[in-house]
């Protein structure tokens, strides 16, 4: 019988030469070798692979100018919500640029403690210098 194997008339089995067949587990050898060798490298169990599932976060810091930029862009600040960037528009709408950071103080809903977490994210306003970096 043919043990379940059917030719198709006019098919043909190639099969790879027993000369090649060396030379393709030396290459594929040589491929897991250098997998190894970058696993290690990388660090291994212990080093410098990324957790997905806890990937390390990076700081981003952005800066806004007060006075060109609108409610979108100022709800990106950290404690600033739709409701406070609409506050922020409208004061500077209707009393003028803003001339230092603390001017901020005088719209309503901003407090010490939300001028100090908006001040790193805050470009020089003009006739400002511009802030130093922290140093770490």
């Amino acid at each position: 019988m043919d043990k379940g194997f059917h030719k198709l008339q006019g098919a043909v089995e190639h099969q790879l030469p027993r000369r090649t067949q060396p030379l393709i587990a030396v290459v594929v050898a040589m491929g897991l070798a250098g997998m190894a060798v970058w696993y290690v490298a990388a660090g291994g169990l212990h080093g410098g692979l990324v957790d997905h599932d806890a990937p390390p976060t990076i700081p981003l810091r952005f800066t806004v100018d007060l006075n060109s930029a609108g409610p979108v862009e100022l709800s990106q600040l950290p404690g600033v919500g739709p409701a406070l960037a609409r506050r922020l528009v409208d004061h500077r709408d209707l009393h003028g640029p803003f001339q230092t950071p603390e001017s901020l103080l005088d719209v309503p809903g901003v407090g010490a403690a939300t001028l100090a977490r908006l001040r790193p994210h805050l470009r020089p306003l003009p006739g400002q210098s511009p802030p130093t970096e922290p140093t770490p």
